[in-house]
């Protein structure tokens, strides 16, 4: 081969590898969801995509990936192209949770995507059904006490089944765990007494407690929210009783650090905007900002914190 066909051959090469890592400004930009419609993370997807397309001058669109707590999103988001058109709304069970319960877990969120910009955070809610004795969460604890093993907890995530495990051990109480597949299972299941408790998402609660379907006994973070300061907080009965919850944009590995810091000045430019914000608020949540390096940082810091609940509250990967 000719010397000359040899140096227009690894220009072409290097060419084709510089553009795929580059933002494709011609092509649409898509945000997996690892829930079903419906659900907070993707509502705020739906909610940001304009946001993001009008700013980035790119459609924006959302495809939900559902289903194995996340894995199947993350696997579709890792083999994607670096270059830009593709991210993940991940929440906190797939990027930080999954760790520590999912035996042989295909991808590391340490490792295996790029952190982008954090999106939203929020808290859940400890809610009873109607007819439950218990009206306030120390009520809850004392009932559970002296029936060990009889309250029944829906758990349908990672999230929802180590809080239940790690709040029961720093309470001394003994729930019987009922696991489900979805929100929507374990809501039915609860507003219709077959359930005794769960943990909604705020919104959620919020629109549950006002139609009278369920009570609510306290929110899982430190302090009350914002949004709802009428609920208690766990950590009023539990000091130190803290489960935060948050979503974020990242994308698969290897992105360029020119790409990740143009969607994510993008991303913090349209979550400060006031009908984002109002939008965030009706879904109970509230907007997250961060650098790329922020976020990297608190998704190994959850990582560590969430493998340590787990261990503490025996639960072993499955």
């Amino acid at each position: 081969m000719k010397k000359r066909n040899v140096i227009g051959l690894l220009i072409l090469a290097v060419a084709a590898s510089f553009a795929a890592a580059q933002p494709a400004a011609n092509r649409p930009i898509r945000i997996i969801v690892a829930l079903g419609p419906g659900t907070p993370s993707d509502a705020v997807a739906r909610a940001i995509a304009p946001k993001l397309s009008a700013i980035l001058e790119q459609t924006v669109i959302v495809d939900n990936k559902p289903g194995a707590n996340g894995v199947i999103a993350m696997q579709e988001l890792i083999r994607a192209n670096p270059d830009g058109t593709t991210l993940l709304m991940g929440s906190i069970s797939p990027l930080a949770i999954n760790v520590a319960l999912i035996k042989n877990l295909p991808y590391d969120p340490r490792r295996d995507i790029t952190p982008v910009g954090g999106v939203y955070a929020a808290n859940q809610v400890w809610v009873v059904r109607n007819s439950f004795p218990a009206r306030t969460f120390a009520e809850l604890i004392a009932y559970a006490k002296q029936n060990p093993g009889k309250v029944s907890a829906g758990h349908y995530s990672s999230l929802t089944q180590i809080q239940f495990a790690a709040v029961s051990k720093m309470a001394g109480m003994n729930l019987l765990s009922v696991p489900y597949k979805s929100t929507s299972t374990a809501y039915t299941d609860l507003i219709g007494g077959t359930i005794d408790l769960s943990l909604m998402d705020m919104a959620t609660a919020i629109n549950n407690v006002k139609g009278g379907q369920v009570r609510a006994l306290a929110v899982t973070t430190l302090k009350r929210n914002p949004l709802a300061l009428e609920i208690p907080a766990v950590s009023e009965t539990l000091p130190g009783s803290h489960f935060a919850t948050w979503s974020a944009l990242v994308g698969p590995p290897g992105m360029q650090p020119e790409v990740v810091n143009r969607l994510n000045a993008a991303i913090n430019q349209a979550i400060k905007q006031p009908d984002f914000v109002n939008s965030l608020a009706s879904n109970g949540v509230i907007a997250w900002s961060t650098t790329p390096a922020e976020l990297k940082s608190s998704i190994e810091s959850e990582v560590k914190t969430w493998s340590k609940l787990a261990r503490e509250a025996n639960i072993q990967p499955e």
